[in-house]
Parts: C-alpha cells; structure tokens; sequence
C-alpha cells in the first residue's frame, strides 16, 4: 500500500513536465548569461582556490566542499547504473546536457544566495527559503520550501545514502546493515554536533581525497580498455537520440532518467547547493556563483562520466525493456544500482572491485549526509527565529537525523530511491520557478561583476550600486 502510494506521488512529481522545465530553465539561463559556463570557465577555477575563511562564514573552497559533498553521492555510483539501467546508455548524454545547462541554474540560485544571505548566531545563513522570502516577497513560498527542504534532506534523502551504504558494505564484507548503520550514526554525530565549521573543514579535507582515488581507479579501467573508447561513445550518442537498433524506442526514457538522475547527482536547480553557496566569505556573490556551476561540472562530467565509462567500457550492465524483460541482459540476476560498478571493477581487480566500490560508495555518501545534516539545519535556523528556540530546534533535529539514518540501512532499497526522488522532485519544482521569478537580480549581478573585471579590477559588490535594496548583508 505505502509503496503504491509513494510510485503514485513519484511518477505525479516527476512528470515529463518537471524534466522539461528543468531543461527549459538551464537553457534559459544559459542564454541570458551567454554560456557563462564557457566564457568563464577560466575564473571559475581561479576563485574555487582564493578567499580565506572568516569567523562568520567559510572559504571558497570549503563552501565548494560542502555543496560537492552534497552532490558527489551514491548518484555517481548507483545513480549512474540505474539510468544507464532504465534509459539505456543514451541516459549518460542526458546526464551531460543537464549539466552543462545545469550550470546556468546552478549560478543563478547560488548568486541570489550570496545576495539574499544574512548572518545568525554568528555565522552566514541563506538559500532559496532567505532568497524567495527577502527577494520574491513571498513568505508563504518561502516557508513551503524550508518545509519542503526539511523533509526532503532532512527525512527522504538521507535514506537514499545510509540505504546504500549498508547495501554495498553487507555485499562486499556481510557486516549486518544495523551494525553499518550504528557507525555511520557515532561518526556522523561526532562531526555535526561540532556545528557547520567542523563540517565545512572535514569536507575540505575528505572530499578531494575520496574523489581522487574513485577516479584514479577509473582512469587504470578505462585505459586497459582504451580500444573500446569510440565504441563506447558511439554508443552513447546512438542511443541517447534512438538511432541504435537496439535502443531505438527509449528516447523518451533515455531523457527522463538523464535529467532525473542527473539532478538528483548534481542538484543543479534543486535548491541544495545555494545553502552551501551562502556560507562563502567571498567580495562579490557572482564570483561563489561561478565556483558553485564549476561543482555541478565536477559532479556529472567528471565523477559521474567516470562511473558511466567503467560500466559501459566493461559491459557490466543490464537495460530493461519498457515493454518487459530485457534489453542488455550481461549480468543476469543482478540489480541495478553500486553492483554493475562494483562488477567493473572486478573485470579488471577480481575480488576487490566489490570492497573498493562499497568503501568509495561509503565516502561518497557519508560527505553527502554532512550536507544533507547542514542544508537541513540552515532551513530549522529560518523557520525558528528566536534564538533560543532555533538552538533547541537544531538539536532536536540532529537526534531525529541520525535516527533516519539508522533506519534508512534497514530499509527496502526501492522504496529509499522513491522517496528520495519525491525529495529531489519537490524542492527542484519549488526551487527552479523561485530562480525564473527572481533571475533580474542575479543577471545584473553578473554584469557588475563583469563591468568591474572589464575595468581591471576585484569585482568587490555593493547592493545598492544594482538597484537591490531588500538585503540585509550587503548593505
């Protein structure tokens, strides 16, 4: 019953319409920026290094961390198999085009972020609940969102990840999902009961070491097969625009779980990433709105194209047929999700592709529980104004998030990605029509950014320089 009911909201909320107006919006931001994600590209790896943490807020980088560590997850493992899975290779092109017009969105909202961010007990506090409240003037909207961002990265989403986790870890070395679950709960608690500073500095440190060993796994996989490459890309292309024999009726379906998965990886436009954005100490929010699009690059065409290549490259995958049965059926009985990763691996490492896979999925999903704990805990912090309220509200919050977590390892897996697309779903709608409504003020933003740099100098903002009179930090 409850699963029909969930299947029934996810197949309502991720409707063709939802991946329309996401691809719709990251074209329109695109073009009214002019491809800033191309032109520039070169200042969004310059300011990803610069800035320094304030006692107020954090780094460039350590902000860049935080969201990354939001989108960097079991997305980019078992995400990236299950589109490969349901919309067949073509999905890993969709997942690209999402990205690359995610990055537009993605520089959108993180900007308004930086604009609409006030200070509370000491330290930033922003995201589409301040924007949409400061900039749109619509407090009703705004606290949807914050409810809505409560339940999705703060009830849902986080059982996606612990789900996960004690999946792969029980595969690879049969340790019971309870035990898996207790761990996770002592090690996550140790570091958000030391506030968003100790999260921000241990992203920072964890976030560049998990990543650079998944990918250099990657790398020694896809270069012992460097022969199949244009086979493999050929592949892609062919099916994602159904000009393959055998994936030629599953354009439709090569779209939807694209976008779908590639949104639910790179969260460009679901509304998660300004909460990070807005902790940068940064001169100008257009320069953390470029290093935030740089993250969604990160995520989809570097961890998840790693992902994706290994599969494909090794052919360990299966594809479902709308219809029933199978397509591609190259690992019969095994389902969807980390095993088709951890199945590539072990073409090249036998028996240690499982343990490398669950040990990176674990990494992976762990930093995106951090930042689930502290977008959650950024949304209590608007809802509680008064401030002994909002502290006894972030600790209640904590105890109730690490209960989801323990039981999120002890649930049906299908049922976890359910809810965790209704999650994504909810804040992406909510989120993307707040952007389109308030796209003016990031735009002019952009441009004073570019005027000063056009001028020679450390584009530095001041709101009322644009017109903008309704923020609190930047007057």
């Amino acid at each position: 019953m409850l699963e029909t009911i969930v299947n029934t909201a996810v197949s309502i909320i991720w409707s063709n319409a939802l991946v329309a107006l996401c691809l719709a919006a990251g074209l329109y931001f695109s073009i009214a920026t002019r491809f800033l994600q191309v032109r520039h590209i070169k200042d969004m790896a310059k300011y990803l290094f610069t800035g320094t943490e304030s006692a107020q807020g954090l780094s460039s980088f350590q902000a860049f961390a935080l969201a990354v560590s939001g989108r960097v997850g079991i997305g980019n493992i078992a995400g990236v198999a299950t589109a490969i899975a349901m919309g067949g290779p073509g999905a890993v092109f969709w997942m690209w085009a999402i990205a690359f017009l995610g990055a537009g969105s993605a520089f959108v909202e993180s900007t308004l972020a930086q604009i609409y961010k006030v200070e509370r007990d000491g330290q930033y506090r922003g995201g589409p609940a301040y924007y949409i409240e400061k900039g749109l003037k619509q407090k009703w909207y705004a606290i949807l969102f914050a409810v809505s961002t409560i339940i999705g990265t703060g009830l849902f989403l986080p059982g996606v990840q612990s789900n996960n986790i004690g999946a792969a870890i029980e595969n690879a070395f049969q340790i019971p999902p309870a035990a898996i679950g207790a761990v996770v709960i002592i090690l996550l608690g140790l570091i958000i009961f030391g506030g968003f500073k100790r999260i921000g500095h241990v992203a920072q440190w964890l976030v560049p070491f998990m990543a650079a060993g998944y990918m250099l796994v990657a790398i020694v996989i896809i270069a012992a097969n460097f022969a199949k490459i244009p086979e493999v890309f050929g592949l892609i292309f062919q099916s994602a625009f159904s000009s393959s024999s055998a994936f030629g009726g599953m354009i439709g379906m090569a779209i939807r779980w694209g976008v779908k998965r590639g949104i639910y990886s790179n969260e460009a436009g679901q509304g998660t990433g300004p909460i990070a954005a807005a902790t940068a100490e940064v001169s100008h929010p257009a320069k953390q709105g470029l290093v935030q699009a740089f993250s969604v690059y990160f995520d989809t065409w570097f961890v998840c194209t790693a992902t994706a290549i290994m599969i494909l490259i090794t052919g360990s995958y299966n594809v479902v047929d709308p219809a029933g049965g199978f397509i591609v059926d190259n690992l019969p009985g095994v389902a969807d999700g980390p095993a088709f990763t951890q199945a590539a691996v072990e073409s090249l490492f036998p028996s240690f592709g499982s343990g490398f896979v669950a040990v990176s999925l674990f990494f992976f999903a762990f930093t995106t529980l951090m930042a689930y704990y502290y977008f959650t805990e950024s949304t209590v912090a608007y809802l509680w104004t008064a401030p002994d309220a909002r502290r006894k509200a972030i600790f209640v919050i904590r105890i109730l998030f690490l209960a989801v977590i323990f039981f999120g390892t002890l649930r049906e897996a299908s049922l976890a990605w359910a809810l965790g697309d209704i999650g994504v779903g909810l804040m992406a709608w909510l989120n993307i029509i707040a952007i389109l409504l308030l796209s003016r003020p990031a735009l002019k933003c952009l441009k004073d950014y570019e005027a000063q740099k056009k001028a020679g100098q450390d584009p530095a903002f001041k709101a009322e320089d644009i017109g903008i009179s309704d923020t609190e930090y930047w007057k």
